[in-house]
This record gives structure tokens, C-alpha cells and sequence, in this order.
């Protein structure tokens, strides 16, 4: 499908004005790192097609959009999803996506990727919100210097993961009906992942994503309890930080063991998101 290069609120940013956008979102940090980093990851691997927006009245009116917002969608139409971000006590910019009618078709659904919970809050003046997720955003100041594999048993190694691999990562992955296979592939091909593997057997694995999050922390039923997620996170958020991303993770409220496993390598929470189906009102 054609890109639009301008809708009625919003303008097509170039690749050479990235770096310029990226400065901007710096000042809102935290509320911007999952956008930030998707910038930061497009620019260094492109492991997705993304196309990134600003207000026409930006940087005056900080917000931004990339579509499409998953990599999975029903129709695979790149307006169809998106992610958005403004800063949250200027939620009101909201209103210029709720009536952007030339990138959306505002009397279809929108599928919306982890997005601040104050954005969601104004977008269901418009839209209702379907399946939401919530999820808590913890980051990593100061990430561990060490990711020793000492103290795994001799039938148990902590490997890089390949793209074969990825079938049996997504057909577990929570999100499989948003984020696509081919998506995992391209990943693990440029960016970090890594897995524990049991006497052969691929027992846990994590992934770094293309917004820059560590994410795909899974684990067998049957290796569970056995310290494999510890390993994995150290790794991985040694390496993401290496690598020049701050590390981060969504973790839903629920999940005492991911919450418990983070804040001992040192991430904090920094605020909630939210994932939807948002159906015109």
C-alpha cells in the first residue's frame, strides 16, 4: 500500500530527520523510551518497515506516531496499528490523532501497541477499548557489569539464539496475534537473544524487541524454578546496555515472579501502559 506522505495533523518524517526527533524525545524521558528506542532500533537494524510521524506543529506539539504499531494485524494494513506517544500531562494532543481522517479510517477498529495509560484514557473519548493489556514499564539505570554463567549445571548452556529457533519462541509468545514470526526472525538476526538450552532442548529464551525492550522472557512449564530467567535477564540487559539502550522491560501487574526477578538486578518502575483494540464510539 502506498505511504502516506501527510494526513490532515500529521507529516511523514524522513530518515534524516530521525536523529532530530530522537533529540526531542530525550527531553520527555522516561515517558518515551519505548518510542525512542523504536527510533534507535529502526535506524541501526531496520528489523521492521516503520514509518514515523509528527505533528505538523512539532516539536510545540510533541507528539509522534509509527505505524503500523504491531507487526501482526487482521487486515496487514500499515494504518491499521499504531503506536503514539505525547507527553502525559499534554494528553490533550491525543485529539489531533482522534481526528486524523486522512492516515485513519476513524469508523474502523485501531489496534494500539503498550502505550502510556493517560493517551489511552483520551482515546477512549473516542474509541472504546477491547482486550486491554496492562503493563507496568520498569527500567535499568545502572545494569549489571557481570553476566557470569557460573553455577549452570554441565548439561545446561546459555547460547545465542538463531532465526530457526523462532518458531518454538513465537508459538509460545503471549502477543503471537500481534507481533508476526517474521518479525522474531529478523530480530534475533541483528539483535540480541538468547536461550537456555538443556541437554539440547531449548528450555527459556529472551529477546531483545525493535522498540528496544528486553521481552519474550519464557520458560518451559517443565524448567521452570530452576534460576534460567535470572541468567538470561543478566545477559541480555548487560549486552542491550552495551550496546547503547536502556534497558527495560513491560511487565503486567500481575507477574510477581518477573517483578521480583527485575527490580534484583536493579529496574524501577517508571509508569503504566496500556495495549488495546480500540473500537469507534
Amino acid at each position: 500500500m502506498e505511504i502516506v506522505p501527510e494526513g490532515k495533523n500529521f507529516r511523514l518524517v524522513s530518515e534524516d530527520e530521525l536523529p532530530a526527533v530522537a533529540d526531542i524525545l530525550v527531553q520527555y524521558m522516561p515517558e518515551s523510551l519505548k518510542f525512542h528506542q523504536t527510533i534507535q532500533t529502526y535506524r541501526n537494524n531496520k528489523v521492521w518497515d516503520f514509518h514515523f510521524y509528527v505533528a505538523k506543529n512539532w516539536p510545540e506539539d510533541p507528539i509522534c506516531l509509527h505505524f503500523p504499531g504491531c507487526t501482526s494485524t487482521p487486515n496487514s494494513h500499515p494504518y491499521e496499528s499504531v503506536t503514539v506517544f505525547c507527553p502525559s500531562d499534554r494528553a490533550e494532543l491525543v485529539d489531533l490523532l482522534t481526528s486524523e481522517d486522512i492516515l485513519l479510517d476513524l469508523t474502523k477498529s485501531l489496534y494500539l501497541n503498550f502505550t502510556h495509560e493517560a493517551i489511552v484514557n483520551r482515546l477512549e473519548r473516542h474509541y472504546e477499548g477491547h482486550d486491554k493489556i496492562t503493563g507496568d514499564v520498569y527500567s535499568c539505570d545502572n545494569p549489571p557489569k557481570d553476566a557470569s554463567t557460573d553455577g549452570l549445571p554441565p548439561d545446561v548452556e546459555l547460547v545465542r539464539l538463531k532465526p530457526e529457533h523462532m518458531k518454538a519462541v513465537h508459538d509460545l509468545y503471549p502477543a503471537s496475534d500481534i507481533e508476526c514470526r517474521e518479525v522474531f526472525e529478523k530480530l534475533v538476526a541483528e539483535l540480541p537473544a538468547y536461550g537456555i538450552f538443556v541437554e539440547g532442548q531449548l528450555a527459556a529464551w529472551m529477546v531483545q524487541s525493535y522498540y528496544g525492550a528486553m521481552f519474550s522472557m519464557q520458560t518451559r512449564p517443565e524448567f521452570r524454578r530452576k534460576g534460567y530467567g535470572m541468567y538470561l535477564a543478566r545477559r541480555l540487559t548487560k549486552e542491550v546496555a552495551d550496546r547503547g539502550y536502556k534497558p527495560f522491560v513491560v511487565i503486567r501487574p500481575e507477574n510477581d515472579a518477573s517483578r521480583s526477578l527485575y527490580m534484583k538486578l536493579g529496574f524501577e518502575k517508571r509508569f503504566r501502559t496500556v495495549r488495546a483494540v480500540m473500537r469507534p464510539r
